[in-house]
């Protein structure tokens, strides 16, 4: 594939070098202006973007507080069939929404290390499990210290927790508290002739990570359109689930998170964030809210985009100077 970019022009110049010859599209919205540009794709094409699918479940969480249908101290076995698994129905749900529940990344009856390799071997999807089988696989988990270990599995429990208190699937709960954009394939076979074709580092394409299970931690599926649309309704305080971005703990020194959301000091400015990567896939999101300027960026290809989002950040947020 190989085209040239299309979009806002001042956009298009900063980043036409960064993707060629594959797909992605990017957009920033400054308090002057939005911006989208893309290469290879449309508008609506969708993406994966990957643990992303994070930031979003740590929304739905928080929204879930403030309407009373949960709360932070909720522990899995009210809201999962996990009376007979363990420790893990112990687990509360504000422990998981800051990665310090004591959950390994992913539970060992997956066989992640088997999965992994035919990964590696045939751009297989290491995912695709219901919940019912990941209700499974965490029989007879021991937890952890209740330190930060960033876990897919918690972000997998927490997603479909919440959805049960509100009488929902994690999809349908996705679209209602955020917006109808999102899509949270659960096969291949669901996919449509808008969803791009993921590359993997050295140009292989790469099968689609989808799956029930998977969903809130990493399987949702979105347009530039619908990312900036949800880009600006955070940026405007329109969101539900806002406080979720407010850091309430420590994840590494000097770095916050709320619930999934991460925020760092870059160039002197407080940045809130989250990246994604899946098999074919890399994205990045990123705010600094008191300018009130926000970048997304997708691309159809496992190749970190972070650098980029934090430079379009950096580069399109309004100095002291010009906003005096």
């Amino acid at each position: 594939m190989k085209t040239d970019w299309t979009g806002d022009a001042d956009l298009v110049r900063s980043v036409e070098r960064a993707f060629r010859p594959h797909a992605a599209a990017v957009a920033v919205i400054s308090p002057e202006r939005e911006r989208t540009a893309t290469i290879g794709a449309s508008r609506g094409s969708f993406f994966e973007i990957a643990s992303i699918s994070k930031a979003l479940t740590g929304m739905a969480y928080r929204d879930a507080t403030e309407r009373g249908l949960v709360s932070p101290t909720t522990v899995l076995r009210e809201l999962l069939p996990l009376e007979d698994h363990g420790q893990v129905g112990s687990v509360s749900l504000g422990s998981l929404a800051i990665h310090r529940s004591g959950l390994p990344g992913l539970p060992r009856r997956m066989q992640p290390l088997r999965r992994n390799l035919r990964f590696l071997l045939r751009g297989e999807n290491p995912y695709g499990d219901s919940l019912v089988e990941l209700l499974d696989q965490t029989h007879g988990l021991r937890l952890g210290a209740p330190r930060p270990k960033y876990s897919n599995l918690g972000f997998q429990l927490l997603g479909h927790a919440v959805a049960k208190a509100a009488g929902s699937s994690y999809g349908q709960l996705l679209r209602d508290v955020l917006g109808p954009g999102f899509s949270t394939p659960f096969h291949a076979e669901d996919l449509g002739e808008a969803d791009l074709t993921g590359y993997g580092r050295f140009g292989r394409p790469m099968a689609a990570w989808v799956g029930e299970a998977v969903a809130p931690a990493g399987g949702v599926r979105a347009d530039i359109s619908t990312m900036r649309g949800f880009l600006r309704s955070v940026l405007d305080g329109t969101a539900r689930g806002l406080s979720a971005l407010d850091p309430v703990a420590e994840f590494t020194p000097r770095v916050g998170i709320g619930a999934g959301w991460i925020t760092l000091e870059h160039r002197g400015r407080p940045i809130t964030w989250h990246n994604g990567a899946s098999g074919g896939f890399s994205s990045w999101i990123g705010l600094d809210r008191e300018a009130g300027t926000g970048v997304v960026v997708l691309s159809a290809v496992h190749r970190s985009v972070d650098r980029l989002g934090f430079r379009l950040l950096t580069e399109f947020t309004p100095t002291s100077e010009s906003t005096s």
